[in-house]
C-alpha cells in the first residue's frame, strides 16, 4: 500500500503508516557483521554471494536488495564511495581475510597479513588477531594519560582554522556525490539514507580521546566553546556545499555520531551537553532544515543518555538511533514517553547485548512484539536493532526479529491513510 520512503518519512514525522517501517544497515552502525551475513543470507534461500565490507573496522556487510526484500525494509544507504542500492562490481575487490573469510572490499591493498593470522589495517593502526571478528586498537585507539592540567593537550585554535580550510570538499568530489545519491535516487522507491563525511567534528570523545576530552572540557569550557565554533562552521560550511545538490535525492542524513553514554549513565553531564554540545547541533539541525526542509536529520547515540535526551530534541534533531534503552536502567516505555511526538525513534527493537544472543527464537519475537507495539503507538518509529547485528546471532533470530516486528504492529486501514492524505493535501 506505501512505498518504503513514504513509510519512513510519514513514521518520522509521526503520521499513520500502514505498517511499521524497517531498516537494516542503512546507518552504518545499525548493521549486521560479515561473518553473520553469508548465513543469513542461506537461510532466506537466496543465491549465495561474496558480502561486501564496507566497514572494515566494525566488519559489517553491505545488505544486498534482495536481502533488504526478504526481511521488508525500506531504507537504502549512500556513504560518499558507495551504495547498497544497486551492485557497483568495479568498486570492489575480492580479499579472504587470511583465508577466514571469502568477501569484497573496497581496497585489499589497506590490509596486512601478519605471522600467526593476525590482519592489519596499518593507516589506522588497528589489528583483527584470528580470534577477532572486529579490528581493534590498543586501548581502543584512546590511551588513558591523565596529566596535569597544564599539560592537557590543547590544539593551536588557528592552525586547526588553516587546516579545515584545506578539507573542505572540491567541486570534482561534490559531482561525485551528487550524481550517486540522483542515480540511487532514482533506482529505488526505499527511503534514501545519507552517511555523509564529518559527522563527528563535534563529540564527548573529541581529541586527547574518551578519557581526556570531558576532563577538557571541565577545566576549559571557554576553549571548547571557541573550538565547536570552528568545528560548527566546518560542519556548516560543508552543508552549504553538499545539500543544496542532493537534497532532491536523500530522505535522511546522518548529522550526528556522538557516543554519550556508558552501560550506566552519560559520559559527562547533562548540564555539559547542554552549555557545550546542544547549542552548536543546533546550528548544524538549523543549517540543514533551512536548506533542506524534507530531509530529515538523524543523531546516532549509544549507551544510557536517557538523561540528555531533552537536550537532544532542542538540538533540533529529527530521528535518534541507536535507542539504547537497555542501559541505565530505563525501560524503553519510559523513552517512548520522553520522546513521543517531539524526536523519532530508529532502533531499539531487541536486546542485542541478551535476548538476541542468548535467548531462544520464541524470546526474541516476545520481546520484539512487545517493544515495537510500544515504540510505534502513535509513530514516530522505525524498526532496527540495537546496534549492530554480531556474528554469532543466527540467521533465525533475525529472520524471527523482521517478522516479528511487522506482526506487532497494527495496521491501520487505506481508508484511515487516504482520509490522512486528503487532510494534509488541502
Amino acid at each position: 500500500m506505501m512505498i518504503g520512503r513514504e513509510r519512513v518519512l510519514r513514521a518520522t514525522s509521526f503520521k499513520q503508516t500502514d505498517r511499521v517501517p524497517k531498516d537494516l544497515g542503512g546507518m552504518a552502525s545499525t548493521g549486521i557483521s560479515c561473518f553473520a551475513y553469508p548465513r543469513l543470507v542461506k537461510a532466506l534461500g537466496l543465491p549465495p554471494r561474496l558480502p561486501r565490507v564496507h566497514d572494515t573496522a566494525q566488519m559489517l556487510a553491505l545488505p544486498d536488495t534482495d536481502v533488504l526484500d526478504a526481511l521488508g525494509c525500506d531504507v537504502v544507504t549512500v556513504f560518499w564511495n558507495c551504495t547498497n542500492a544497486y551492485e557497483e562490481p568495479r568498486k570492489w575487490r575480492r580479499f579472504d581475510f587470511g583465508g577466514r573469510l571469502d568477501a569484497r572490499v573496497r581496497s585489499p591493498r589497506s590490509f596486512r597479513v601478519l605471522p600467526g593470522g593476525v590482519i592489519e589495517q596499518p593507516k589506522w593502526k588497528i589489528k583483527m588477531p584470528p580470534s577477532a571478528v572486529v579490528f581493534n586498537a590498543d586501548h581502543a585507539g584512546q590511551n588513558l594519560d591523565i596529566m596535569d592540567e597544564d599539560e592537557m593537550p590543547l590544539k593551536d585554535l588557528k592552525k586547526l582554522r588553516e587546516k579545515l580550510a584545506r578539507q573542505l570538499p572540491k567541486p570534482e568530489e561534490i559531482t561525485r556525490i551528487r550524481e550517486l545519491c540522483d542515480r540511487v535516487r532514482h533506482s529505488t522507491d526505499r527511503a534514501v539514507f545519507y552517511n555523509g563525511p564529518g559527522v563527528s567534528e563535534i563529540a564527548i570523545s573529541g581529541h586527547g580521546g574518551m578519557a581526556v576530552f570531558p576532563m577538557i572540557c571541565l577545566l576549559h569550557p571557554d576553549y571548547v566553546m571557541e573550538y565547536h565554533e570552528i568545528m560548527t562552521r566546518q560542519v556548516v560550511t560543508k552543508l552549504e556545499m553538499v545539500l543544496p545538490e542532493i537534497r532532491d535525492f536523500v530522505d535522511v542524513i546522518l548529522l550526528g555520531g556522538d557516543d554519550w553514554g556508558t552501560q550506566c549513565d552519560t559520559i559527562a553531564s547533562p548540564k555539559i551537553f547542554n552549555d557545550l554540545f546542544a547549542p552548536f547541533y543546533k546550528q548544524m539541525n538549523e543549517t540543514a532544515h533551512r536548506l533542506a526542509p524534507n530531509t530529515k536529520t538523524f543523531m546516532h547515540s549509544c549507551g544510557a543518555i536517557f538523561n540528555i535526551l531533552d537536550g537532544m530534541i532542542e538540538s533540533g534533531f529529527d530521528i535518534l538511533n541507536p535507542v539504547q534503552w537497555t542501559a541505565g536502567g530505563r525501560s524503553f516505555r519510559e523513552w517512548k514517553n520522553k520522546c513521543h511526538g517531539r524526536i523519532a525513534l530508529w532502533g531499539g527493537g531487541v536486546n542485542t547485548q541478551q535476548t538476541l544472543p542468548l535467548g531462544r527464537v520464541e524470546d526474541v519475537e516476545r520481546e520484539v512484539r512487545e517493544i515495537v507495539a510500544c515504540l510505534s503507538d502513535g509513530g514516530g518509529y522505525v524498526f532496527n536493532a540495537i546496534h549492530n547485528l554480531l556474528a554469532e546471532v543466527t540467521p533465525e533470530k533475525v529472520i524471527a526479529m523482521y517478522r516479528a516486528a511487522d506482526e506487532a504492529g497494527s495496521p491501520v486501514t487505506r481508508c484511515q491513510i487516504m482520509k490522512e492524505r486528503r487532510s494534509e493535501q488541502q
